[in-house]
This record gives structure tokens, sequence and C-alpha cells, in this order.
């Protein structure tokens, strides 16, 4: 099971390398200088940017200054600048003790996906699939993709507003967007159709006669199979009228006594380090579960969601850009949201009752799924600031370590969301998602953003800066693998085992050993 999803995972990381690959071709290098583009009206005191690698060959007093002033030494997101970490807080002495630190912090922003995937947004991913009734495979190619590929539609959205990167006639335009719609249409038919056709063989089967086995992804599972609450720790012993302090208290705490004497020392331990992750999310995170009587309907600590997740959304999209954001130059973003967000807290807390879930619940499931999605895409980009920062400590070039650690860094807040739905039975979410995503990123991000560069600068078409070797290396390489997984899967009657994923990863090893060749310039194409 494990292998056939980290096999998926290639997919993911194919076309993260081929959107970032098209999108940079204007920059310099890799190893060397990044040049200029020559922007209208722009060209005065435009000098080369210095490659951020080339801090470890200066001197110890020189290298703070260099990646402070160097924008090449600059993230593109996160809240905390981990070269400037390195070079200007701790002496040169100490690298190899700051080296540690960042390692393991890395592990605990493992932990904070893990545990923010597993019980926040895979449950209110499946609620929103009961409540609005959705096949897994429907789930997976919309919702699933939507969270997993929102924040590359956000940098892609970025990248095109560049002049130098990507861009096609505003005609195909349309067709891009157009395809993802197409590809969304023919998996709801199919379920459709699927369903009908169950529907009528069970109708149609003669008494005796052994039914159409059901297939356990589309029946409700239970809660335990669904882990989106923390099992009897929030649950009271009677029913009974609560303070609603003492309600919020107790469903904020994310340890039960019992539980903890009854457990090993090697739990126990960890679940020291997951308590900090677990009320963070707990508060901010709401999380709804149809298989409850109560749907998880907590009164205080929802109410109080409602004034918290929202600043959360705000404060994590783009990494706090557009949070930060003064309107009309009076109130920044953040603030009218706390506002808007305690108003209607407030509404609900006093329109509402303990005892029964209101009937617009569900759409806390949206909210959570929101939540929890940017949660773990702020998690996410900080595991790739980290291993950039520890790819220019140990030297590696810019094009190596985006075939590597920025890669796997990127494609693992997806992984986590992938690896957990398929653990907790849903499998063909999962799946779907895996190729959903990848359409989603792929179409609707440079669909959508060249339209919008299109309507900003009022052109008929943005150029299309001409790539490398390397591009058609990503773009065959991708391509390939989904022929492959085209023509191999119906070969197998849908049933998939290590042996498929085991060849993906096959292939991955062997297009990243390709591309590295290609990158060193042994191979190449020959100069006529």
């Amino acid at each position: 099971m494990a292998s056939r999803w980290l096999g998926h995972g290639v997919l993911r990381r194919l076309s993260v390398l081929l959107m970032v690959e098209t999108v940079s071709g204007a920059w310099g290098p890799s190893t060397g200088t990044h040049t200029s583009p020559p922007f209208p009206g722009s060209a005065v005191n435009q000098t080369p940017v210095a490659d951020c690698h080339l801090v470890s060959s200066l001197n110890a007093s020189e290298r703070c200054d260099f990646v402070r002033t160097n924008p090449d030494c600059r993230s593109g997101g996160g809240y905390l600048d981990y070269l400037q970490g390195l070079f200007c807080h701790f002496p040169p002495g100490l690298l190899p003790l700051a080296v540690t630190l960042y390692a393991s912090w890395l592990l605990y922003l493992f932990l904070i996906l893990g545990v923010t995937a597993s019980k926040f947004f895979c449950p209110n991913l499946w609620a929103i699939s009961a409540t609005l009734k959705l096949s897994h495979n429907v789930a997976g190619v919309t919702f699933l993709a939507f969270g997993n590929g929102a924040p590359d539609i956000f940098s892609a959205l970025v990248a095109f507003s560049d002049p130098r990167t990507a861009g096609l006639a505003i005609g195909a335009l349309f067709g891009y967007l157009g395809l993802y719609l197409f590809y969304v249409v023919t998996v709801v038919l199919c379920t459709w159709i699927y369903r009908w056709q169950r529907r009528k063989s069970l109708v149609c089967s003669l008494p005796g006669t052994p039914e159409m086995l059901s297939d356990s992804e589309e029946d409700p599972v239970s809660s335990s199979t669904n882990s989106c609450d923390f099992g009897d720790e929030f649950r009271p012993l009677l029913d009974q009228e609560e303070s609603t302090a003492r309600s919020l208290a107790r469903a904020l705490n994310p340890l039960d006594c019992r539980t903890w004497r009854s457990k090993s020392a090697s739990w126990r331990a960890l679940k020291l380090f997951k308590l900090p992750v677990e009320f963070l999310l707990l508060l901010t995170v709401p999380v709804v579960d149809p298989d409850r009587d109560d749907r998880n309907w907590k009164r205080p600590l929802n109410c109080l969601q409602l004034a918290v997740s929202p600043l959360v959304l705000a404060l994590t999209l783009q990494s706090g850009a557009y949070g930060t954001y003064q309107i009309g130059g009076l109130l920044p973003v953040w603030a009218v949201v706390v506002i808007a967000g305690t108003a209607v807290a407030s509404v609900t807390f006093f329109a509402t009752t303990s005892g029964r879930p209101p009937r617009l619940h569900c759409l806390f499931a949206f909210l959570g799924f929101l939540t929890s999605a940017l949660w773990i895409n702020a998690a996410a980009t900080e595991v790739v600031n980290i291993l950039r920062s520890l790819g220019v400590v140990f030297r590696l070039s810019n094009t190596v370590l985006g075939l590597t650690l920025l890669a796997w860094g990127n494609s693992i807040g997806d992984a986590f969301a992938d690896f957990t739905l398929a653990r907790q039975g849903y499998p063909r979410m999962a799946f779907s998602a895996c190729f959903g995503g990848i359409i989603f990123n792929i179409l609707v991000g440079v669909g959508l953003g060249c339209l919008l560069q299109i309507a900003r600068s009022h052109a008929p078409e943005v150029e299309l800066e001409p790539g490398g070797l390397l591009v058609w290396v990503l773009a065959s390489a991708l391509g390939l693998s989904l022929v492959l997984s085209l023509v191999s899967v119906p070969l197998q009657c849908f049933q998939l085992g290590r042996v498929y994923g085991l060849g993906l990863l096959l292939f991955y090893l062997s297009f990243l050993v390709v591309a590295l060749l290609t990158e060193f310039g042994v191979i190449h194409l020959n100069s006529t």
C-alpha cells in the first residue's frame, strides 16, 4: 500500500518540477548569477544578482550582510528566515549546532503535517463528501485536489504576473480551463453511471442469488476509521448541562488522564510533543463528524472557532501577505476579519443550543477543510525553506536542489494527506487526487494565471520563454508516466498492487538520474 502511494507521489513531483522549470526559464545558470530581464524603462541600476550558494565561499564576517542584501537568499514565503538565522545569529563554530536544530525543527514540522492531515484535514474532507453525497472519486478530483493544489495555484498566479514567465494565446487559455471542467464532469458522469448500474444489478438480482458485493468506499464508515476525534477523550461519562467555560475547557483538552495512564512510555513521549500542535489545531480548526449523533457539535468551541479560523486563514494565506494588507490605509485585513468573525460567532452562540447542532452545521466542515489545508501549506512552506537553507549550507546547486529536496518538500503536504486517506480506508479518494491534483495545478494554474496577466497587460498573449533540454526531459517524463499508468491500470483490471507502485518508484529514480545527468552536461544535444 505504501509503495503504491509513494509511486503516485512521483507524478506530483514531476508536475511541480515542470511548472517551476517552465516559469523560471528566464533565469540564468543555476550555479552562476541570475540576470535581470530587460523590463521597459527599468534597465537602469539593474545589476546581476549573485547566487546565494556563494555565501559559503565568503569570510565569516561577510556572510551575514551577503544573505541580508542578496535577493537570491530571500525565501519565497514562510515566516522565518532560516539563512539569516544560520549566518547572522550563530557564530561559524556553532554552525553544526544550527544545522542540528534545523533538522529537529524539520522533524517536528513533519509531526505537524501528520497530525493536521490525519485528525483534521481528512475527517473534514470525509464530512464534506458525506454531506454532498459525493463519491470518493469525485471528492478526490475536486475538493482534495483543490486543497492540495490551492497553494500552488496562488504561486502560479504570482509567477505569471512576471513578464518573463510562460504564456499562451488567450483562446488556448480558455481551453486549459475547459479541459479541467471536462475532466471533472467526466468523473461525475462515470460515477453516476456506475451507481445506476449497481442499483440496477441489485434490483434485478433473484432471491437466493448472491448480490453484488458493496463497495466499502461507497458506504459510510464508522467513526473509528474516520479518526476525526480523539476517541473518548472528549466524551463525558454522563449527559449533563455544563457551564460554558467548563465545556470549552473540556473540548480544548487533547489529553485524557485515563488514556495517559494506560499507555506506554513511548506513546506518552510522543503525545507530549503532539500536545501543543493538537491544542492549537483544536482551537482553530472545526471538525464535523457525520457518524455521530451530535455531528461533533461543541457550541462554545465551535463559536470560538468562527472567530479564530478566519484569522488563521488571513494570516496563513501567502504567509500573511494578504492579512497585513491595509484597506484604504486604515485597517489591515486581519482586523476586519476578526471583527466580522467575532460578530458571526456571537450571533451563532446566542442563536444555538448545546444539545443540538444548528441547521447549517455542515458549513463548519468547509471552514475546517480550508483552515487545515492552509495549516498544511504553512508547515510545508517551512519545510521547503529549511531544505533550501540546508542546500545552501551543503553547496547544492539550485537545479539539483529543485530536482531533489525542494521537489520532495513541495510534495510533502500532498503526500501526508494522500497517505492518511489511504490508511483510513479511502484509497480511491487518494488515488483520484494524485491525478486530479496534477490536472488542477497545470490546467487551472497556468490557464487562470495567464488570463489574469493578459487582463492586466491588455495584451492578446504572453510570451513563452524557450526552455532547454531539461524542460523537455521533465515534460517527457511526466507524459510517459501518465501514459504508462493509462495502459497498465486497465491491464491489471484496476487491481493495483506493489508491483505497480514499485514500478513508478523505479521510473522516478530513472528520471532523476537522467535529469541530473542532463543538468551536469553529461547528456546533451549535439550542436550542429
